[in-house]
């Protein structure tokens, strides 16, 4: 397991720079505006990617299901939250009534590393729509189900499993087998298997947007995910634009996707 899965400080701090050095740049002049909008994230965590926004002055809401995860977030951006630049919510997205625990709905909403975790992703998408104002857009950062690490295998106990690539491309109950003879716990097992259920492709990703109503605006793929810089001291870079263009195989090479839709 990665230091920063146990420092929730450090990560907060990846995912900070993360944002403010990437993400914020991807949106470029798609988010230039420069009048406060209003931003939510969705799987905020401990809110890292919001505070680059509320640094700008953007109007902040993050949504979280882990309980103890939004306890972090309100202390790390405790003087955010005094000052009413960000406010959180521990609640199943399903479960929310925009006008009624918000109030308004947002110009931007942010789903890092969330959509790959989410089972039906074509009805999520679908409630997505009930969230956004007119125009409102929505930024995605996923990594290909395919690439080396796609099965979130990072997260294992054991050293061998946490840094081996492409072995959740196996057969689930080769995967399953392998996971329970190197002593993952229950839970793990779980957990990494249901990512096997909901991990996302490229192509797929597209494809619901599609038959989501919405259109893609921008679009980036990475050789070098942004975060590996923290990972593994590898500056991000982007995918080479002839692997790119290579429907199924870019999955398998391509460790980050970003994509703004509306």
């Amino acid at each position: 397991m990665f230091d920063y899965h146990k420092d929730k400080k450090r990560y907060f701090d990846i995912q900070y720079r993360t944002a403010a050095d990437h993400i914020l740049p991807f949106l470029g002049e798609l988010f230039s505006n420069k009048r406060p909008l209003r931003v939510l994230e969705i799987g905020c965590a401990e809110a890292g990617v919001l505070k680059a926004f509320t640094d700008l002055g953007h109007d902040c809401v993050g949504i979280e299901l882990n309980p103890k995860r939004i306890e972090l977030a309100e202390v790390f951006m405790k003087d955010e939250l005094e000052a009413g630049k960000v406010k959180f919510i521990a609640k199943n997205i399903y479960d929310i009534n925009v006008a009624e625990d918000i109030g308004h709905a947002f110009d931007l909403v942010i789903l890092k590393d969330v959509i790959e975790h989410i089972h039906d992703q074509e009805r999520f998408m679908k409630e997505l729509h009930n969230f956004l104002n007119p125009g409102g857009m929505v930024f995605f950062g996923f990594p290909p189900w395919q690439m080396p690490f796609g099965g979130h295998q990072q997260v294992a106990r054991n050293k061998l499993l946490s840094v081996a690539p492409y072995y959740h491309l196996l057969p689930r109950p080769l995967y399953k087998f392998i996971l329970k003879a190197f002593g993952e716990s229950e839970s793990n097992v779980e957990g990494l298997l249901e990512i096997k259920d909901t991990g996302i492709s490229i192509e797929r990703f597209e494809r619901i947007v599609k038959r989501t109503g919405y259109s893609t605006l921008k679009r980036k793929l990475f050789l070098f995910n942004p975060i590996y810089e923290f990972k593994f001291g590898l500056k991000a870079r982007e995918q080479f634009k002839l692997l790119a263009a290579l429907p199924y195989f870019r999955n398998y090479v391509t460790t980050c996707a970003y994509y703004v839709i509306r």
